[in-house]
C-alpha cells in the first residue's frame, strides 16, 4: 500500500541525507587540508509516473550520488618551503607513491597538493606521502619532453645535485686606448711569433696591459693577459697578445709561443670605435683542447697543459661593436679598463633550489652559478570531474575523466608554477554551514515521515476493532 512506500522513502531519505552529512563533514574537517577538492552531493528522485496519471501513487523515495569538485581551483597562499609549490591555472602534478617506479603499487597519479618536502633520501614527496615525477634535464641544458609516456620521467631527488663549477664561456672587454699614444721604437721591429720582440715575453713593454681572470672546467682560475702596442705606422691601429700566466699552464702550436693564446691587430675607426672585420684580426673565439688531449699540439691551437688535468673549452671575446656603447674605443683620454664581464665560477656547494612559472627546478650554488636539473609537466585531463580520488588529495585516470597529457607549464592548456606557493581546498565554510542545517532538516523531515505513516498505519489496523 502506498503509507508503506511512504516509509520506505522517509527511510531512503534518512539514508540519502546521512551520505550527504558525511561529504560535508569531509569538506568541513578539510578546509585546510592543502589541495582538498570539496564533495558535492547530488539528490535523485526515483519515482516514475506514466504520462496519462496514476489513480493511486506510489512513493519511491530519493537516492544520493557523491561526486568530486575537482575543477575548482582553490586559494593560492604563500608556502613555507621553497619546495611548496602550486599550479596557477588548470592541470596537476604527477605524483606516485615510491620514488623507484614499477609494479601494480606504483600507479601514475595526479594532485593538486604541492607541500613538497625532502625525505630522508632526499627525494621530494607531499604531505600525504607521494612522490613528485618531473622530466630530468640534460647537461646541455636540452628536456626529453614526451605529452603521454611517464617513462621519461624520474622521481625529483635533490641529494644528488652536489657542488659545482661553471667553465669561463665569454669574456666582455670594455676599455679605452688613448688615441694620442706615440708608438714606441720598438713597435717598428714588432713580432709577436718571437720572444726577442713580443709583449708576452716582456722584452717588449706594451703601451697598455691588463690581466683577467677565467674559469677552467674545475673551476680552477686562470690568469689572461692582454697587452696592447700602439701600431708604428697606423695611428688607428693597435697589436694585442693574449697570453695566459704562467705561460706552463698551456701548450701551444707555431707561430702562438711564450704562452699566447692569441695575437693579432685591433683597429678604429676615425670617430674611435672599433672596426668589425679586417683589418682587426684578433680572434674573437678562444678554444682551448683539453689537457688530456692526444696527439701533437696542430698549428695555432691552444691546449691546457697536462699538468693541469681540466678539460676542453672554448671562450668568446667580445670586444664591442661599432655603434654601441661598451666595447674596445679609442678616444683620446688615458688608457683605462673600465670592466670586464666573465662568466664562470669557482666551486660551489649545493645551497638550494628554486622554481621558475615554467616549471624549472634549478639548483642553487655558494658560487652564484643557478643550474637547471628538472622541469616539471603539468597533466592535463578532459573531464577533470571524472577522474577518481584515490586517497591523500591524489586522483587516477578513470573512463570518464579521459586520457592524460604532459605539458610543459605555460603551454597549451596546462597552468603555470607558483613558487612558494600552496593550493588551500577549494571548501567554501560558508557554504557548508549553510548545507549542513538543511541536511540536519531534511533528515529530521524524513524521520518524521517514517513516524506519520507508522501512526497512519496503526490508526487502520485499530480500523477493525
Amino acid at each position: 500500500m502506498s503509507i508503506n512506500s511512504a516509509m520506505a522513502a522517509g527511510a531512503s531519505g534518512l539514508i540519502a541525507n546521512s551520505s550527504a552529512l558525511a561529504a560535508i563533514s569531509d569538506n568541513i574537517a578539510n578546509v585546510n587540508t592543502v589541495g582538498y577538492k570539496r564533495v558535492d552531493t547530488i539528490f535523485t528522485p526515483n519515482y516514475k509516473i506514466g504520462g496519462g496519471g496514476e489513480t493511486r501513487y506510489a512513493s519511491s523515495g530519493v537516492s544520493s550520488n557523491s561526486r568530486l569538485d575537482v575543477n575548482s581551483s582553490g586559494l593560492l597562499t604563500p608556502g613555507v618551503n621553497a619546495t611548496d609549490m602550486a599550479i596557477d591555472g588548470d592541470g596537476f602534478f604527477v605524483v606516485r607513491p615510491s620514488p623507484t617506479a614499477g609494479g601494480s603499487s606504483d600507479a601514475v597519479l595526479f594532485t593538486r597538493s604541492g607541500g613538497f618536502q625532502t625525505d630522508s633520501s632526499g627525494y621530494l614527496r607531499n604531505d600525504a606521502g607521494q612522490y613528485l615525477y618531473a622530466w630530468p634535464v640534460a647537461a646541455d641544458g636540452t628536456v626529453n619532453q614526451n605529452p603521454s609516456n611517464v617513462d621519461t620521467l624520474e622521481a625529483v631527488n635533490l641529494s644528488n645535485i652536489g657542488g659545482t663549477a661553471n667553465a669561463t664561456s665569454s669574456v666582455r672587454i670594455n676599455a679605452n686606448l688613448q688615441a694620442s699614444t706615440t708608438a714606441s721604437a720598438a713597435a717598428a721591429t714588432y713580432d709577436a711569433t718571437a720572444s726577442g720582440t713580443n709583449m708576452a715575453s716582456g722584452t717588449v713593454t706594451p703601451d697598455f696591459q691588463r690581466t683577467i681572470q677565467i674559469y677552467d672546467t674545475q673551476g680552477g682560475v686562470r690568469s689572461v693577459t692582454m697587452s696592447f702596442l700602439k701600431h708604428a705606422t697606423n695611428a688607428n691601429q693597435w697589436h694585442v697578445e693574449l697570453h695566459v700566466q704562467p705561460a706552463s699552464d698551456v701548450t701551444t702550436g707555431a707561430p702562438l709561443i711564450d704562452g699566447q693564446i692569441a695575437t693579432g691587430i685591433v683597429a678604429f675607426d676615425t670617430n674611435g670605435e672599433i672596426v668589425p672585420g679586417a683589418p682587426t684580426t684578433l680572434p674573437t673565439t678562444l678554444p682551448f683542447e683539453s689537457s688530456d688531449a692526444a696527439g701533437a699540439v696542430g698549428a695555432g691551437a691552444v691546449r691546457w697543459a697536462a699538468s693541469t688535468g681540466v678539460g676542453a673549452q672554448t671562450i668568446d671575446l667580445d670586444l664591442g661593436t661599432a655603434g654601441t656603447p661598451g666595447g674596445i674605443t679609442q678616444f683620446n683620454s688615458p688608457s683605462n679598463l673600465d670592466s670586464t664581464v666573465v662568466d664562470g665560477a669557482i666551486f660551489g656547494a649545493f645551497a638550494g633550489v628554486e622554481v621558475s612559472d615554467d616549471g624549472f627546478l634549478s639548483a642553487r650554488f655558494t658560487n652564484g652559478v643557478v643550474r637547471r636539473v628538472y622541469q616539471l609537466p603539468v597533466a592535463t585531463v578532459f573531464n577533470p570531474n571524472g577522474l577518481a580520488s584515490v586517497g591523500g588529495a591524489s586522483f587516477q585516470i578513470t573512463e570518464d575523466s579521459g586520457a592524460f597529457t604532459l605539458n610543459a607549464p605555460g603551454s597549451g592548456a596546462s597552468g603555470t608554477i607558483a613558487a612558494k606557493t600552496v593550493e588551500n581546498s577549494n571548501v567554501d565554510i560558508a557554504t557548508e554551514f549553510s548545507n549542513l542545517i538543511i541536511t540536519q532538516r531534511a533528515y529530521s523531515a524524513s524521520s518524521r515521515i517514517i513516524t506519520t505513516a507508522d501512526e497512519m498505519l496503526a490508526e487502520a489496523i485499530q480500523m477493525k476493532r
